[in-house]
């Protein structure tokens, strides 16, 4: 992540929508994979925009014109329309239910974050892949913006299938994701950790399921997904805990329960750690080229991290970064990233 321009000079984030500065509209503007000041163009269509860095015509995405939780645009011949990263949405959650706008808003967000992660790193994800990476944002017993208990088959377990990625909105409820986290014992619970380690396991599917030579390697590093079953090894976790030195090997108990999920929270992992360390050097807190090695990654991410643990202490606030990245994990992370790596065409990292 970088700091963009506005017209006016004034520097502009990723989220923004507005320019506090000059009062602008701002937006993504594709044509030049940035946000920018938009200024009106009447001359070019109602509702249409002037991207301030490039010239070119847009419209607001549909979502940013109609609901506010996007902040892209789109080409003005398609003024109407989604961008791409809303795009990707096959199910949104119930709008007349109190608090499920704001909710969304989050989500969507975050899923802006991923995207912008994903295309620095040149990974193939949506139509670029088969099956196409898409997201279903629902509920489950919402009444009144207040949660009850539901039944089973009323539920909604975040997950993936397909190349579907399913969050359960209850999720973006920073009281209920926080109670969550506490009771399940978590360093870390957000709603970007959740799309990282959701799309870690659409990964797997799309890079090394039924590839013998891939699926062995995987097997060798994560171990064997077939032994047990993912339902043996589900039921045996919730039982009996992770093993007692469980943080010498993984990246969090839950990854210790089957290597499909020691492999998505490793993904996740691996993905945080580029996005910091890309972040970091767009706000000139370490050097670019950023390191294309797994080990040298996780060094650097160190070093950050030590520094933001102890800023974080100081305010009273958890760990920045609470995981212990020891010889076992760093082979986990260096096989991820191999695979990506290859998936990105040998791109280079961050260009």
């Amino acid at each position: 992540m970088r700091v963009f321009s506005c017209i006016c000079g004034a520097p502009l984030f990723f989220d923004n929508t507005l320019c506090t500065a000059c009062g602008r509209r701002t937006g993504w503007c594709e044509s030049c994979d940035g946000v920018t000041g938009l200024d009106p163009a009447p001359e070019a269509g109602a509702d249409l925009y002037r991207c301030g860095t490039c010239g070119t015509d847009v419209a607001l995405c549909a979502n940013y014109a109609q609901h506010d939780v996007c902040n892209r645009t789109v080409p003005a011949a398609e003024a109407g329309a989604f961008c791409r990263v809303c795009g990707m949405n096959e199910v949104i959650p119930n709008l007349t239910v109190d608090g499920n706008l704001a909710r969304w808003a989050r989500l969507e967000a975050a899923k802006r974050r991923l995207v912008y992660g994903l295309d620095r790193l040149g990974l193939p994800y949506g139509t670029q892949t088969e099956p196409p990476l898409t997201f279903s944002f629902m509920g489950d017993g919402e009444m009144a913006g207040l949660w009850r208990r539901a039944g089973e088959a009323e539920q909604v377990y975040t997950g993936h299938a397909d190349g579907l990625v399913t969050i359960n909105i209850r999720e973006a409820d920073d009281a209920a994701r926080e109670a969550t986290r506490v009771d399940m014992g978590e360093a870390h619970r957000t709603l970007i950790g959740h799309f990282r380690h959701e799309v870690g396991h659409y990964y797997w599917d799309v890079l090394i399921k039924g590839r013998p030579d891939e699926e062995a390697r995987f097997a060798e590093v994560f171990g064997d997904p077939n032994q047990p079953t993912y339902a043996e090894a589900l039921e045996r976790h919730y039982a009996d805990g992770p093993p007692p030195d469980w943080q010498g090997s993984f990246v969090s108990s839950y990854a210790t329960m089957h290597p499909w999920e020691d492999w998505a929270e490793t993904f996740a992992l691996w993905l945080a750690i580029a996005s910091v360390l890309d972040t970091a050097a767009g706000f000139g807190a370490v050097r670019r080229p950023l390191p294309d090695d797994a080990r040298a990654m996780a060094d650097s991410y160190r070093n950050l991290g030590l520094v933001l643990n102890e800023l974080s202490r100081e305010m009273g606030l958890t760990d920045y970064a609470p995981f212990i990245i020891s010889e076992a994990i760093e082979a986990k992370l260096a096989e991820v990233h191999r695979i990506m790596r290859g998936a990105a065409a040998e791109a280079p990292l961050f260009a």
